[in-house]
């Protein structure tokens, strides 16, 4: 990484550094900071402001350097399920503005995916009053399989078709680049940037909404694999010839953890006499709430998938050995049944030391972070472009 990124990057992550930390933290001379962070303010990304947090009662006031915020906009987008959300943040990373739309559970074609994109975009630029030529590149999270590299959609359970290039439509249309990744490295990245990775160069994050995903931090970069399918945890065989997966085959984790899983074990275990008037989210209240209660079909829904997580999620300890998992999604929200329970079936599942054992913490749930992770996306082409030079790739 280019010296002068270096310095920007420490910069953001400290929110104000003055120029004598800068020297100590990356163990440069004086000198180099002073010209770099010269070059920086002339550019117009870093600004000089008053150093609170030393303050003295003589002399001049001490000096710090901060992020210009307004040198740049970019816009995050999550697209789910249930509801589709976007951020538009400032080149800090700060939230600007927010926006969500319904989405329906079908899957749907490419051109009305753009759609429920340009709906997404057209809210949150109005909900901060900005032109979309403030704004310098977006980045797209969704479900599914994304080959990173060729920036192309291999499948995503949203998508009737495969192979999809979006970021070439989405140029077209905006004039601006398009990032794209799977939705679970979106959370990663948020975690990595804003969250509990900010200072870990290595975690997991484990996704149960839907579908089952995971993203993993390694030696402080997201691994993706070389195709676009590596850590696809929800789609790791948990049982032979076992429950049908929406990805058309069987015996996938994500078929006995996912939402839609849960939903048909529940409509049948609770005779649900009409659940097509039932939305999926109406039919897992019920049946949470139920085995909150003590209902015994309820509770053996719950503790069965149980199973299943702790056998995922000691996968992924034995596997990558992370010091913290973070457990995410939209089900965390409330009180999973048997969270404890799962986690020490986990860690007794695996052959991790027991005078270090991997973390493993369940995130309170903020649907925006999913939008906020792919801010950070967006953001990182433009550090590389605007700060270190490099054009870098066009997604």
């Amino acid at each position: 990484m280019p010296l002068r990124q270096q310095i920007f990057e420490y910069v953001r992550s400290h929110g104000s550094a003055a120029r004598a930390e800068i020297t100590q933290a990356l163990d440069i001379s004086a000198g180099s900071v002073t010209t770099l962070t010269a070059d920086l303010i002339a550019e117009g990304v870093l600004q000089e402001i008053e150093d609170t947090r030393r303050a003295t009662s003589r002399g001049r006031p001490r000096v710090a350097l901060r992020i210009v915020p307004q040198a740049a906009y970019v816009i995050g987008i999550k697209l789910a399920f249930n509801k589709h959300s976007a951020i538009l943040a400032d080149f800090t990373g700060n939230i600007v503005a927010t926006a969500n739309v319904p989405s329906d559970v079908k899957r749907r074609s490419t051109a009305t995916l753009f759609q429920e994109i340009d709906t997404l975009i057209a809210l949150v630029l109005s909900d901060a009053d900005k032109p979309m030529s403030e704004v310098k590149a977006v980045g797209l999270g969704l479900p599914g399989i994304i080959d990173h590299d060729q920036a192309t959609v291999t499948w995503s359970s949203l998508l009737t078709d495969g192979d999809q290039d979006l970021p070439t439509e989405f140029k077209r249309r905006y004039g601006v680049p398009l990032f794209i990744d799977n939705d679970t490295n979106m959370l990663a990245l948020a975690e990595q940037w804003f969250g509990e990775g900010r200072d870990k160069t290595d975690f997991a994050v484990v996704t149960i909404e839907n579908g089952v995903g995971m993203g993993l931090v390694s030696d402080g970069q997201l691994y993706r694999g070389s195709n676009g399918m590596g850590l696809e945890l929800g789609h790791t065989k948990v049982q032979m010839d076992g429950a049908l997966c929406r990805c058309g085959q069987r015996g996938c984790l994500e078929a006995y953890l996912g939402a839609y899983a849960l939903t048909r074990e529940a409509i049948t275990a609770l005779d649900i006499a009409d659940a097509t008037a039932l939305k999926n989210d109406d039919i897992l209240e019920t049946l949470l709430n139920k085995a909150k209660a003590g209902d015994r079909a309820a509770l053996a829904i719950f503790k069965r998938a149980g199973r299943y997580l702790s056998v995922g999620l000691a996968n992924v300890i034995q596997l990558f050995d992370p010091p913290l998992i973070i457990v995410a999604g939209d089900r965390m929200q409330h009180e999973y049944p048997y969270a404890e329970a799962i986690f020490k079936d986990a860690q007794d599942m695996t052959l991790s030391t027991r005078s270090k054992p991997c973390q493993i913490h369940i995130r309170a749930w903020d649907d925006r972070v999913w939008a906020r992770g792919a801010t950070a996306l967006a953001l990182s082409f433009l550090t590389e472009t605007m700060i270190s030079g490099h054009t870098g790739a066009t997604a």
